[in-house]
């Protein structure tokens, strides 16, 4: 199936703007995120979901897993017993 049909939509510029930012932070253009977005209109047979970047405090965990400097456990049990303390 070709992408040859066009949705046009009369939008603030400022928050075009917003959205393309947050969008370039995601990996995606406008375009796949509309593509997205209708196609889980019609799986979800309405308005579908939150798509969201994630908090300071999850990215900075995020950051400092990746990073090696986050602590590791090797049990649920390690994990739980860190927690309690």
């Amino acid at each position: 199936m070709g992408n040859d049909s066009y949705v046009q939509a009369r939008v603030d510029p400022h928050i075009k703007e917003q959205a393309r930012n947050v969008l370039h932070e995601l990996g995606m253009s406008m375009s796949e995120a509309i593509v997205v977005y209708l196609k889980q209109i019609i799986l979800q047979r309405g308005i579908p979901f939150e798509l969201k970047l994630p908090n300071k405090a999850t990215l900075t965990a995020v950051q400092e897993l990746e990073s090696g400097k986050g602590a590791t456990f090797d049990s649920v049990d390690e994990l739980l017993e860190d927690l309690e303390n």
